[in-house]
């Protein structure tokens, strides 16, 4: 059985939502387009978009469960983003310019006990994925429902807030990915890591609240990693359907 895409998803400002989009053209050592372009900085960070800086440099799901229930929606031509939120009215901002207005909408998602957002920052080279290079994600369906089981119930795919989900590959396969190359459509990429996960996994998508030890469940396989990381080293466009293949 042949993987194959099943979704795809960007996440425009780091930690504060998700869209689905119907296809992606990937290019050659980028992130996917439109994915973590923005992100929230702290008051104790020094973070300017010049240069890529750590997770723990910005407003986050792991330390602010509320903001797991973001979701939002690119205007491309416009360069505006739409977000939603069952707690909140719909924001339609600028990022670059509608700063202040983001951290008033989504800061009170932080609690007080943290770090308050300070700025919203663009990354003026690349996307502020997690990684050190910029990478992609690529989410195997069928790890996924590994986990459910084990779990015992239902859990959403948000939890993980991948780039790339495929199905039709044995549980954990991707893992074995690492050091090779995958053409996902039309697109290759060299995958690099497995994605280590932190306490956003246990946020609710849906309530915006911490429900799940989903670490706690991925220590039954001795590790607390999902899916993959992976850097683009051959553009072009991918879709749900396309082939997900080990070269």
């Amino acid at each position: 059985m042949t993987a194959r895409v099943t979704e795809l998803w960007r996440f425009p400002i780091k930690s504060h939502g998700r869209e689905q989009v119907a296809a992606v053209t990937l290019a050659p050592g980028q992130t996917m387009p439109w994915d973590r372009v923005w992100a929230v900085a702290h008051e104790q960070s020094d973070a300017d978009g010049r240069d890529w800086v750590p997770c723990q440099h910005f407003s986050r799901g792991s330390k602010a469960p509320g903001l797991g229930a973001i979701t939002a929606q690119v205007d491309e031509a416009a360069g505006t983003v739409t977000l939603s939120h069952p707690e909140r009215e719909d924001l339609t901002i600028d990022p670059d310019s509608d700063g202040p207005a983001l951290i008033d909408w989504a800061g009170g998602f932080v609690p007080e006990t943290r770090a308050r957002s300070a700025r919203v920052v663009r990354g003026l080279t690349r996307g502020f994925t997690d990684s050190d290079f910029p990478s992609v994600t690529l989410c195997n369906m069928s790890s996924h429902r590994a986990v459910e089981q084990r779990f015992g119930r239902p859990l959403s795919i948000h939890r993980w807030r991948g780039n790339i989900w495929f199905d039709g590959a044995a549980p954990w396969e991707e893992f074995d990915w690492i050091d090779r190359e995958v053409q996902v459509g039309e697109a290759v990429l060299a995958v690099r890591e497995r994605t280590d996960r932190c306490l956003a996994t246990h946020n609710n998508p849906d309530t915006s609240r911490r429900d799940a030890d989903v670490l706690g469940t991925l220590e039954g396989w001795e590790h607390q990693d999902f899916s993959v990381r992976a850097e683009v080293i051959r553009g072009g466009r991918v879709a749900p359907g396309d082939a997900v293949v080990r070269l």
